[in-house]
């Protein structure tokens, strides 16, 4: 039986100088487990980007000159008031993604926790003072870098708006936020939050959209002074050259083909749930997803078959069903997965231990796609290359420690990396090893971790977002010299 849905607004307007702002033509936002359209948000664009920016730019001086202790406690207003919401947040969130109503009600808790840890570490941003000498008083000062543009991925998006936003308003900037097309309606919901707790109209602007035209008028804007985008490696690549002409500082946090490495020694009945949930969370549409499982020889066959069964016994279905794996995002992205599964099968990349297809049950209702695990991946095949960005999993046997780590760092990617193992000096040579932004032992994800710097190497990106590191990343320093003798 379906969970009762919210009252819902249809028509969701972009919020901008603290004003709600429609255009003359919408967007579609679909439910993905049912395929059917339940709001509708403005298409926008160039022209109403603009707006936005000048808006950010004429609220730029007054927020960045606002005491940052003033400015502590609107953040932890709206954290506040995001987690009174949390009910009718979690519900818009798992209808916009799909995602079961479990994962967006932590989703909404993580959002809260962002601006309540950047209300307080901005509280505490301070400069140095230096003994360059006796003559001289030295000191440097961290400044806001002004108006910050922010877009953000279908995936995460009420909790990715504030990763990014809540550091950014922290340090003393104001925010232009594009929020993807396809679930765009957790930006919305928390610039109409932030706007009831308190925000001054302009510091914080939403502007709904499409990609190529209201996306790339932001990435280019003559008027940001930051960029941060959260999406895929080709996107990124556009956003990098767009800023470049301004000569802005870009965040890019992209894709991930993150394994997990299991050795012989380590603790199967800790490791096989969390292993699972690497990939099956968000069905696997996640960048720093599990895609990959690195399993020691002798161990190989006990955990695929653990896992086959486990996989099996997944239940599926509409978000607010609350069951275990929600459907992908739209038609594409499931026909992506689609593809990309049956090419490596056909071409005998690995050898498909259960699931592989649309549950036909499901097949006329959403975008659903079965958890899949295929084993015996030669570490170089596409399949254990490329970002499924699906419920995939592909498991490769190694014989020691030298191969695990040659075949972890194997990719183009280097976001995050589990290691499962006893074994403490282990542990610490391969999390040394490892090419990635985060190394978990033991663990995985480490629920949220909004105090972790969050980021990725080669091609997973770079800069960093999330910790004290985020926020740093929003300033910049001045130096000041005093001549005092």
């Amino acid at each position: 039986m379906t969970t009762e849905t919210p009252i819902l607004t249809t028509d969701f307007a972009c919020v901008i100088n603290g004003v709600d702002i429609a255009t003359e033509s919408w967007i579609d936002v679909l439910d993905p487990g049912t395929s059917q359209p339940f709001a509708r948000v403005p298409d926008a664009g160039a022209t109403e980007i603009d707006s936005a920016v000048k808006a950010a730019r004429a609220a730029a001086p007054g927020w960045a000159a606002t005491p940052p202790v003033v400015r502590g406690r609107i953040l932890r207003a709206i954290s506040a008031l995001i987690s009174e919401r949390r009910e009718e947040l979690a519900r818009f969130e798992s209808m916009d993604t799909g995602k079961p109503l479990r994962q967006a009600y932590a989703d909404v808790d993580v959002a809260a926790r962002y601006f309540e840890f950047y209300a307080s570490i901005g509280e505490t941003l301070f400069g140095d003072t230096m003994g360059l000498s006796p003559d001289h008083f030295a000191y440097t000062l961290r400044e806001p870098l002004g108006v910050a543009g922010h877009i953000v991925p279908w995936n995460y998006p009420l909790q990715i708006s504030a990763r990014t936003v809540a550091p950014a308003l922290a340090a003393g900037n104001t925010s232009v936020l594009k929020p993807a097309e396809e679930a765009p309606l957790g930006a919305i919901l928390l610039a109409r939050i932030a706007r009831e707790a308190g925000l001054p109209a302009g510091v914080f602007n939403v502007v709904t959209g499409y990609g190529d035209t209201a996306g790339s008028a932001l990435a280019a804007h003559p008027g940001i002074n930051h960029m941060s985008f959260t999406g895929s490696n080709e996107v990124g690549a556009l956003v990098t050259i767009a800023a470049a002409h301004n000569h802005i500082p870009v965040v890019l946090e992209l894709g991930g083909k993150s394994p997990n490495i299991v050795f012989a020694d380590a603790d199967l009945d800790l490791a096989i749930p969390m292993i699972a949930n690497a990939i099956v969370q968000n069905a696997g549409q996640t960048c720093s997803a599990g895609s990959r499982l690195l399993v020691e020889a002798s161990i190989h066959a006990e955990l695929v078959e653990r896992l086959t069964t486990g996989f099996a016994a997944i239940t599926l279905g509409v978000g607010l069903d609350n069951q275990e794996l929600g459907p992908l995002i739209s038609a594409k992205q499931r026909d992506r997965v689609v593809s990309l599964v049956s090419g490596a099968i056909a071409d005998g990349q690995g050898v498909l231990r259960t699931g592989g297809k649309v549950p036909p049950a499901l097949a006329d209702q959403g975008f659903f796609y079965e958890p899949t695990l295929i084993d015996n991946v030669d570490p170089t095949a596409e399949i254990a290359q490329v970002e499924v960005f699906g419920p995939v999993l592909v498991v490769t046997p190694f014989d020691d420690e030298a191969q695990a780590l040659a075949f972890a760092n194997g990719t183009d990617y280097g976001l995050i990396a589990g290691v499962w193992t006893r074994d403490v000096g282990r542990a610490h040579r391969m999390a040394r090893g490892i090419e990635a932004g985060q190394v978990f032992v033991n663990t995985y994800g480490a629920g949220g971790g909004v105090e972790l710097p969050f980021g990725g190497v080669k091609k997973s990106g770079h800069g960093r977002e999330k910790g004290v590191e985020a926020m740093i990343g929003y300033t910049q320093l001045k130096s000041v010299v005093v001549r005092i003798s």
